[in-house]
């Protein structure tokens, strides 16, 4: 399943993996994610943290008539405030997308899956 956007000069189809590719980077980027965990955990391994070819298991893409709704699946690290964790997720996934893929997600959720307790 792709994203279609309608523009002026036709239809642009962007697939979910690339999507998938853009939102994992923009949320293992903030400051207090430990990574992105598989939305679906009994069946990929409760405990596995999704490397960067495997993003697409963490996020999930919904389109409706023009509204695009993305859930994002992640493991926050011990010790910080999960709340302002996923509004960083929310923003830089928001701006993410407008600025690399010309797409608008009027909604992103953000699903803490696990908190990891970090090593010194």
């Amino acid at each position: 399943m792709a994203v279609k956007i309608k523009t002026k000069f036709g239809t642009v189809d962007i697939d979910n993996d690339v999507i998938a590719n853009v939102v994992g980077g923009a949320a293992t980027d903030n400051y207090g994610v430990v990574g992105m965990a598989s939305r679906n955990q009994i069946r990929d391994n409760v405990n596995v943290i999704l490397n960067r070819e495997n993003y697409f298991k963490g996020v999930e893409v919904k389109q409706h008539d023009n509204e695009i709704e993305i859930n994002v699946y992640i493991v926050v690290a011990y010790g910080n405030k999960i709340s302002e964790i996923s509004k960083n997720v929310q923003a830089k996934v928001k701006y993410n997308l407008q600025s690399m893929l010309g797409v608008t997600a009027n909604s992103v959720n953000v699903i803490v899956q696990g908190v990891q307790v970090l090593n010194d």
